[in-house]
């Protein structure tokens, strides 16, 4: 088991961050439950200049307080009322760049990711999706803060290095209020890859 390490975190580039997040496995011990799987897509907010990101303009609030800490710790937050959202801290202290991990593969502990989706059966939208791969892996606002290279939640490097021509980028989901900022292609997914979340 190799985690991957703060200095993984703290680099100052969140793009290039969240394109090398995809082929890292993702991991959460939750009650004893070890579940997780491959991450296969990512989207990168860049701090206090991107519109999309809620540091945007160094806004400072109860929630987006965490996003100051100096990267690889869990900034979790609800959406909709219903959908917990994991995104990863990245970047040194006070600058408040994020990686949001979108969808991963499962892989490890897949009956219990069922039984906290209420599934009988995998479907694709088990884990396809930031709101539903949060259910899978236990992640709630309990984990707002954790240490990325704890014993709760953390991502493991297995050497798994996806090909530049494998990888699509593309805008991110769901920002249409960022005006030219929505357009920035800082969505990356696995190409081809049956995880990867349908756009509404």
């Amino acid at each position: 088991m190799t985690k991957l390490p703060k200095s993984f975190y703290t680099r100052p580039n969140v793009v290039q961050i969240a394109r090398e997040l995809l082929g890292k496995y993702v991991y959460t011990c939750i009650d004893g439950m070890l579940t997780g799987g491959m991450i296969v897509e990512t989207e990168a907010y860049a701090g206090e200049n991107d519109q999309a990101c809620h540091a945007h303009l160094n806004r400072r609030t109860q929630r987006t307080e965490i996003m100051y800490h100096e990267g690889g710790v869990a900034y979790v937050y609800l959406v909709y009322g219903i959908y917990h959202l994991f995104n990863i801290i990245t970047n040194i202290k006070d600058r408040a760049d994020a990686v949001l991990i979108r969808a991963i593969e499962p892989e490890v502990g897949i009956e219990e990711m069922l039984l906290r989706r209420d599934f009988t059966t995998i479907k694709l939208n088990l884990s396809a999706g930031p709101g539903v791969l949060s259910i899978a892996l236990g992640i709630n606002k309990k984990l707002y803060g954790a240490d990325l290279t704890g014993e709760t939640i953390w991502i493991e490097d297995k050497k798994i290095v996806i090909p530049h021509e494998n990888i699509s980028t593309g805008p991110r989901i769901g920002i249409d209020y960022a005006g030219e900022d929505a357009l920035l292609p800082w969505r990356f997914w696995v190409k081809g890859n049956k995880w990867v979340s349908r756009k509404k």
